[in-house]
């Protein structure tokens, strides 16, 4: 069982940067691999990036490739996401999963999910 509790969120200008947390619990970090997903009112859940649990192999979405960096560091249990040049369309909740299994770019990879972030881009 792992829980996952992000933080980071919060409101900047289009064009700026934040840098999201999610921290782990409950299990060793590097035994899963993390996915970094979003949800803007009603919207479905977008995959955004993923680290693998093996290698630091990562995998990223289109609409933000270039854009955000996914990274962990197993000593602090934590993944991040770096997130820059941001836009008002990546005004959404930002949520972090555990997965056991590959396939990182749909959600029901993830066994585990964190209550989310708000993520919110002006103008």
């Amino acid at each position: 069982q792992v829980q996952l509790v992000e933080s980071g969120g919060g409101l900047v200008q289009a064009g700026g940067s934040l840098r999201l947390s999610c921290a782990a619990s409950g299990r060793a970090f590097s035994d899963y691999a993390v996915g970094w997903f979003r949800q803007a009112p009603g919207k479905g859940r977008e995959f955004l990036a993923a680290i693998n649990w093996s290698n630091d192999n990562t995998y990223y979405g289109a609409s933000v490739k270039g854009r955000f960096t996914i990274s962990r560091d197993n000593a602090r249990y934590t993944a991040y996401l770096q997130m820059s040049n941001l836009k008002p369309e990546d005004t959404a909740v930002y949520f972090c999963g555990a997965a056991y299994k590959d396939n990182f770019y749909y959600t029901s990879t993830y066994a585990y999910w964190g209550q989310g972030t708000q993520v919110t881009v002006s103008s």
